[in-house]
């Protein structure tokens, strides 16, 4: 392999690009903001606009602001492998909400950051749930940090060289570290850094001794709670291992 491309397509290469771009961006981008962003003029990406809008890959909002849509997530869950671990995992999520009475939800990684690809929420009114398709960098979530810390040290180094290049401000050897008692621990617990009153139960779930996702409770404590902190996580890493088991098992048939 060299660093040159082999074969050229201008074209999919620039519709690549701008959903790249548009991946990447915290609010809708204007034609001129991806213009700039791609270093093209307008009329190299006004038709290419079109016809991504036309696929329903991408969408205008009433400023002109365009944005992905879930097209590219609902392909990807098609996937064989996708598909036999949602199938496998969410009886084992139902059962857990309803033991624990508090949310679940399964993350998997997606270059340097996690996406939410599955949940179940509480039973009752106590619970707090995370929507599917929603995505943080994998160092700023336990979900991603869980993912991280069961990955193959090739793989991981990989993914840490990812977050660095997407300017992620990371301490690598700390991080290293908290990975690797993460590893030894077994589970990550720990308060949530983005809401008060959150505490992130997250277990790996693995196939192949690699880590294929994450299963995370939101836990939320209180007088309505079903259980207390440690016994959720108790549930939590069970689930995750019931999950684990049956996927490996799918692998060997």
């Amino acid at each position: 392999m060299t660093n040159e491309t082999r074969y050229r397509a201008p074209a999919l290469q620039k519709g690549l690009s701008i959903l790249e771009t548009l991946a990447h961006a915290d609010a809708p981008m204007t034609m001129s903001d991806i213009s700039t962003a791609l270093q093209r003029s307008r009329n190299e990406i006004f038709r290419m606009l079109q016809v991504l809008e036309d696929m329903r890959y991408i969408a205008r909002d009433d400023s002109g602001g365009y944005s992905l849509t879930n097209r590219l997530f609902a392909l990807s869950m098609r996937q064989p492998p996708m598909r036999d671990l949602l199938s496998l995992a969410y009886p084992a999520m139902t059962a857990l909400a309803d033991e624990a009475g508090q949310s679940c939800h399964l993350a998997v990684a997606s270059g340097a950051e996690m996406v939410v690809v599955a949940r179940v929420e509480a039973p009752g009114l106590l619970g707090f749930a995370v929507r599917v398709g929603y995505r943080r960098p994998l160092h700023r979530s336990a979900s991603g940090l869980t993912l991280l810390a069961f990955e193959p040290i090739a793989r991981q180094e990989q993914m840490l060289d990812e977050i660095e290049l997407l300017g992620g401000d990371i301490d690598r050897a700390a991080l290293k570290r908290e990975l690797a008692d993460t590893a030894a621990l077994g589970f990550v617990a720990r308060d949530s850094t983005m809401i008060h009153g959150i505490r992130d139960i997250s277990a790996p779930i693995l196939a192949a001794g690699e880590a294929r996702a994450a299963l995370t409770i939101p836990y939320v404590s209180g007088a309505g709670a079903k259980t207390d902190a440690d016994r959720t996580t108790t549930l939590v890493r069970a689930a995750a291992e019931n999950i684990s088991a049956a996927l490996d098992g799918t692998r060997m048939e």
